[in-house]
């Protein structure tokens, strides 16, 4: 196979990879480092004997994928207050044909799912990943983790049951979405708790991730009271010429909060029956670098 070909084959499945890298690790930066070593093995590889690139690519890519998410597991536990996956911008609505894959990616790669997701082991993580976001018939990822037909579907119902019991309700709207981020944004900023009452659900919670490298809550917030109030406390503290920026994150609508043109945080909500059930705040400098101008 000529290198351009084998440069070829693997661009057309680049994006897959990636998918199912950050999926799996819920980290941009590792996910693209395991996409350029499986760019390594595929190009020092004996394509000859390849029957099927895409097959063979996602099985590097998981298998790399599973072994990194082993390593970074410990480091997660001594993370500086709540940890949430890197945000990524996204653009669901062009690439997904369709509104029912719309909801399909959507629903696999919300931050409120990944963070799910970090609770099941890593082969389950595989599992769900391969099967529920990318359709792969159970055989295939029996033979990309290694494991027999029977015991990949029992990870799968294992892996769907758990994710079922603690996904997040959310509208999959996105112009209903938007809509209500939109009055929730004026609500925030013009420090109305009134109508942050109004448009957080009684048990909301706001979650916000700074490593320790930029202020944010400690702990979970939970009910719309605590929140409302902690949102009112900060909307009365001065920014350097704030501009927010509507845009597409992880599959629904979010906002990009810069200073002076340099990401400050990046917002995203899950919504249901209307109101707001979940805000995520990501604040972690070193999550945000793919957010800069």
């Amino acid at each position: 196979m000529a290198t351009d070909t084998a440069t070829d084959d693997f661009e057309a499945h680049r994006s897959v990879l990636t998918g199912v890298a950050y999926r799996m690790l819920g980290r941009v930066a590792d996910a693209e480092d395991i996409v350029q070593e499986t760019w390594l093995r595929w190009s020092g590889a004996d394509r000859e004997q390849v029957r099927d690139p895409r097959a063979f690519l996602v099985r590097i890519t998981t298998r790399l994928a599973i072994d990194r998410l082993r390593q970074i597991t410990s480091r997660r536990e001594s993370y500086v207050g709540p940890w949430l996956p890197e945000p990524m911008a996204t653009d669901l609505g062009h690439t997904a044909p369709d509104a029912a894959e719309r909801t399909l990616l959507s629903e696999t790669v919300s931050l409120a799912v990944l963070v799910v997701l970090e609770s099941l082991s890593p082969l389950e993580r595989a599992v769900f990943v391969l099967r529920e976001a990318f359709g792969f018939p159970y055989g295939e990822i029996a033979e990309t983790l290694d494991r027999s037909e029977a015991a990949v579907r029992q990870l799968s119902g294992r892996a769907r049951r758990h994710v079922e019991e603690r996904r997040p309700r959310f509208e999959v709207n996105p112009e209903q979405q938007r809509e209500l981020t939109e009055k929730f944004l004026a609500a925030a900023t013009g420090g109305d708790i009134e109508q942050l009452l109004a448009l957080l659900a009684p048990d909301a919670r706001l979650v916000g991730d700074s490593g320790g490298k930029a202020k944010a809550p400690l702990r979970v917030l939970e009910t719309a009271d605590k929140i409302g109030r902690f949102l009112v406390a900060i909307s009365q503290q001065p920014m350097e010429e704030p501009e927010l920026v509507f845009t597409e994150i992880n599959g629904g609508p979010g906002v990009l909060l810069l200073s002076r043109g340099v990401p400050d945080s990046v917002w995203s909500l899950d919504v249901a029956d209307g109101r707001i059930q979940s805000i995520y705040i990501v604040r972690n400098p070193d999550k945000l670098a793919a957010f800069a101008r």
